[in-house]
């Protein structure tokens, strides 16, 4: 299967709440790798790559592992996967 980028910067209360563990967390229940990592302007940048399918509920994974109440807004972009992870970590 064709495999995808999906890049979500989340914007809300993410940051100092263990979101990137929940999203790290989360990632175990999927066949995804990427990244995630704090912004220096308060954002959340989520880069993760699979099948569209997978990232699709990846994605609603995400809001339902508890975070969605910290989340006040998410902008969305995809792409084609470029390969370059190697499993799921967090970035510090």
């Amino acid at each position: 299967m064709e495999r995808s980028r999906l890049s979500i910067w989340y914007s809300g209360r993410v940051q100092g709440v263990g979101f990137r563990f929940a999203t790290k967390q989360t990632a175990m229940g999927f066949d995804v790798t990427g990244t995630v990592k704090n912004l220096p302007d308060g954002r959340v940048e989520l880069i993760v790559e699979g099948t569209k399918n997978e990232l699709e509920e990846f994605q609603q994974a995400v809001r339902e592992s508890g975070l969605a109440r910290f989340i006040k807004d998410e902008q969305t972009a995809w792409g084609p996967a470029t390969g370059e992870f190697r499993g799921f970590e967090i970035i510090r």
